[in-house]
C-alpha cells in the first residue's frame, strides 16, 4: 500500500486498522487507487477522477469526499486548488509508505522458499491499559509477518526483518524495554503446535480460497475497476499471512496458487486499467 510532506508541522501518515485489514471502505479503496494508479503516474489526481473510480465500486460521492478529507488530515494527501477544482498530491512520506507497501504486496508469494530454520523473536510487554501502543504493535508487527504464540512474545520466520521490527518497537515507544533475538528451535514441543498458536492458518486458508473463487474468471468488463478490486483483495494477505516455510504449512496450502492467480490476473488487466486511468484523469483536468 504513499505519501509526501508539506511542512514539519504536517500530521504524520498513519495506517488505520480498517486500512491495514483491507476492509471494504471508501478510504481503504482510496488507498488502493493511490498506490496502484496515482503513485506511478506522477503522484497527483483530480477529485473527479477519484470519485469516478470509487463510484464504479459502489462508493457514493459523499463518502469519497469524506475519505479524501480524512486521508489528507492523516498526512497522506495535500489539496491543490486549481480554480474551482481540487487536485490531490501525495505527500513525500506517503510516497515512501505506498512504495514500501506496493513492493511488499507484489513480492508476496504466500510461502517462504529459502528458510535456514532461524526465528526472529521479539519480547515486548505492554500494559493492558495502553491500548494505543498495543494496537500499533499488533497491526504493524502482523504486517511485518509476526505472530504471537504467547503474551508479550512475537515470532517471525523472516530474520531479515530485524530492522523493521526495531523501528516498529521504537515508533511504539517500547524499544528500550523490549528484547529482540534470533534463535533456532532445538527441542521441546512440536514446532507446528507453536505455529498454530501464533497464527490462525485455517482462517487464512479460507481467505485464500475465497480469493481464488472471486477471481477465477479472466474476463473484466471494466479493467480499471477490476484491478482495484484485485489489488484491494490481495493486499490484505501480507498482513494476515506470515509467509511461513512450506514444511510448516498444511498440505495443499492455497497461498501459492492464490499468489500465482494474482500475478496472472494483474498482468492481464493492468495495462488496460492504467490506460483507462490516464484517460480519466486527463479528462478531469
Amino acid at each position: 500500500m504513499t505519501d509526501a510532506t508539506a511542512s514539519s508541522a504536517a500530521p504524520q501518515p498513519s495506517m488505520s486498522r480498517r486500512h491495514a485489514a483491507g476492509a471494504e471502505s471508501a478510504r481503504g479503496l482510496l488507498f488502493t487507487v493511490l498506490g496502484e494508479f496515482v503513485l506511478p503516474s506522477g503522484g497527483t489526481a483530480w477529485t473527479a477522477s477519484l470519485i469516478d473510480v470509487l463510484g464504479r465500486l459502489g462508493v457514493e460521492e459523499k463518502a469519497t469526499r469524506q475519505a479524501l478529507m480524512r486521508t489528507a488530515g492523516s498526512g497522506w494527501l495535500e489539496p491543490q486548488r486549481v480554480g474551482r477544482r481540487t487536485r490531490w498530491k501525495l505527500t513525500g512520506q506517503a510516497e515512501t509508505l505506498l512504495t514500501e507497501g506496493t513492493e511488499r504486496i507484489y513480492s508476496f508469494t504466500g510461502v517462504e522458499s529459502q528458510w535456514a530454520g532461524r526465528w526472529l523473536l521479539v519480547l515486548a510487554r505492554v500494559p493492558e491499559t495502553d491500548r494505543r501502543v498495543r494496537h500499533v504493535l499488533r497491526t504493524r508487527l502482523s504486517w511485518a509477518g509476526f505472530g504471537s504464540p504467547a503474551p508479550a512474545m512475537w515470532i517471525s520466520a523472516h530474520v531479515d526483518r530485524i530492522g523493521e521490527a526495531q523501528r516498529i518497537l521504537a515508533d511504539a515507544g517500547v524499544l528500550a524495554d523490549a528484547q529482540v533475538f534470533v534463535a533456532e528451535h532445538r527441542g521441546g514441543g512440536e514446532l507446528g503446535a507453536m505455529v498454530r498458536q501464533a497464527w490462525d492458518l485455517d482462517t487464512i486458508e479460507a481467505a485464500y480460497e475465497g480469493f481464488l473463487a472471486e477471481f477465477a474468471s479472466p474476463s473484466a468488463r471494466d479493467p480499471l475497476a477490476r484491478v482495484v478490486e484485485l489489488v484491494h483483495a490481495w493486499r490484505r494477505f501480507p498482513a494476515i499471512d506470515p509467509a511461513l516455510p512450506a514444511d510448516l504449512l498444511p498440505p495443499g496450502w492455497s497461498g501459492v496458487r492464490a499468489a500465482r492467480l494474482f500475478e496472472r490476473r494483474h498482468a492481464t488487466w493492468a495495462a488496460d486499467a492504467r490506460t483507462a486511468w490516464r484517460a480519466l484523469d486527463r479528462g478531469a483536468s
